[in-house]
């Protein structure tokens, strides 16, 4: 990472502090944190933080797991000091007991976190450290303690206030250009060149940054500046695609998001993102009247094999069978079975594109299911759906075989969704989603919805 003047200077006086201390090769990371956490100057304090990150950096994977079980052991908040706190301030009602009581709940561990980040580009490795952390959790959940501690804090370190948004050209530090390239999760870039294009002349792409981490994107949007609103991802991606003068544009399409930091996770910043994004845009191009999305649905093969095989809750073959319709009886013969849910997954992952006409239909309705269909914890199945629906986007609109690579047919059998970013109506839509969950649509795909919404499994619709 690139060190700016204020590292340099941290690290200048982290070298006077540890000529300050003596480090002893059987001192251990344990140690150091007792020592960070007593109370030093502020010398060999950023020495402190640095010497624990570089013995953190050095550790393999049971060392840092290790390092986590300690931290949760022993530097959570004190019971006994909590209760007696908190019964000093019912008794006394005091502000001075308040405090007390406020000191006492916070556990150690922040105060840990907060002196570990005076080092030398120690956010960064903070960040790091959480996505090690996130990575262990599932199957020692008693650690969710510690990543709670160094959650909030973080989220205060990435408040929106800090972070600024910058457009990422082909002039930008190569640095930056190369995350571009290894982070994109959505649409692989495929090299240089396939990158250029991305940042031609039609093309925008816009990240946020934060002041210290200022090399890396913390998150990045892709945009192309088109004709119509579009329904396959196949021409924004094609490097070979010709150019198009941005002033004939009348539609900005959003085909790319990309958080790029793991230890980030659970942190949101990208709904400002796209907000400050639309402005960027209709500032920068007043004759852009639509923005929209062409969104994966990442998640939507593996519902339907699910729902196939009767795993999926909500969504039972019988309803599947139902939404199917009038094609189910082509869809048997096209593939010999005799339920047509069963059929329509023989051909999906078989050779699909021959039954291309026949399957566009069908797609359409399962897809609309898919993105709509509540579970028992209130929100949908997509991954991606709950952002765009939360940040006022209306569903404007499903489209089969919109993703025919290998990647796209794999996650959702080619199929995509355009949301739509009206300016006049994102707030109306965030607050009837968020307060009731009531999902936009446009009058298309509620005609479409009224049919899915019929065809509920029976232990859906009575929980309804």
């Amino acid at each position: 990472m690139r060190q700016g003047w204020l590292e340099r200077v941290l690290e200048v006086i982290a070298d006077r502090g540890r000529e300050l201390l003596t480090f002893h090769a059987e001192q251990t990371p344990a140690d150091l944190c007792a020592a960070l956490v007593s109370g030093r100057g502020e010398a060999s304090g950023l020495a402190l933080s640095r010497e624990l990150l570089r013995a953190y950096k050095a550790m393999d994977r049971e060392q840092r797991i290790g390092f986590f079980e300690m931290l949760c052991r022993d530097y959570g908040p004190d019971p006994d000091k909590i209760r007696e706190a908190t019964e000093n301030y019912i008794r006394s009602q005091s502000l001075e007991d308040f405090l007390q009581l406020s000191a006492m709940v916070e556990p150690p561990r922040q105060e840990l976190f907060r002196r570990l980040n005076m080092a030398p580009n120690a956010t960064a490795a903070l960040v790091a450290m959480r996505a090690d952390l996130l990575a262990e959790l599932e199957a020692r959940p008693h650690l969710k303690a510690v990543d709670a501690d160094l959650k909030h804090l973080l989220s205060s370190w990435f408040n929106r206030g800090f972070l600024r948004v910058e457009r990422i050209d082909w002039h930008s530090p190569a640095q930056v250009l190369e995350q571009l390239i290894n982070d994109e999760s959505v649409h692989a870039i495929r090299g240089w060149d396939d990158l250029r294009r991305r940042l031609a002349q039609d093309r925008r792409c816009f990240a946020f940054f934060h002041p210290a981490m200022p090399d890396d994107p913390l998150i990045f949007v892709e945009v192309a500046l088109v004709q119509g609103m579009t329904d396959a991802v196949g021409p924004l991606l094609d490097p070979d695609a010709p150019l198009l003068a941005p002033a004939q544009a009348d539609t900005a399409m959003f085909y790319s998001i990309n958080n790029t930091q793991a230890g980030l996770r659970g942190i949101s910043f990208g709904n400002f993102l796209i907000k400050q994004v639309l402005t960027e845009l209709h500032e920068e191009f007043p004759a852009i009247i639509h923005f929209a999305t062409l969104s994966p649905m990442p998640r939507f093969a593996a519902t339907l094999q699910a729902a196939v095989h009767g795993e999926q809750p909500g969504l039972d073959r019988g309803a599947l069978d139902a939404l199917l319709g009038e094609q189910a009886e082509s869809l048997c013969a096209a593939a010999g079975h005799e339920s047509p849910s069963e059929a329509l997954l023989a051909i999906l992952e078989g050779v699909s594109a021959a039954h291309r006409e026949l399957l566009t239909e069908p797609l359409q309705r399962l897809a609309l299911a898919y993105l709509t269909l509540p579970q028992a914890h209130g929100d949908v199945v997509d991954p991606v759906a709950p952002f765009h629906l939360s940040n006022g986007a209306r569903l404007e609109r499903v489209n089969p075989y919109a993703d025919t690579s290998v990647h796209g047919m794999q996650a959702s059998f080619g199929v995509m969704v355009n949301y739509l970013y009206d300016p006049d109506e994102v707030e109306a839509n965030h607050e009837r989603f968020v307060t009731a969950g009531e999902i936009a649509m446009s009058k298309s795909l509620t005609k479409t919805h009224k049919r899915v919404a019929a065809l509920r499994s029976p232990a859906e619709a009575a929980s309804h």
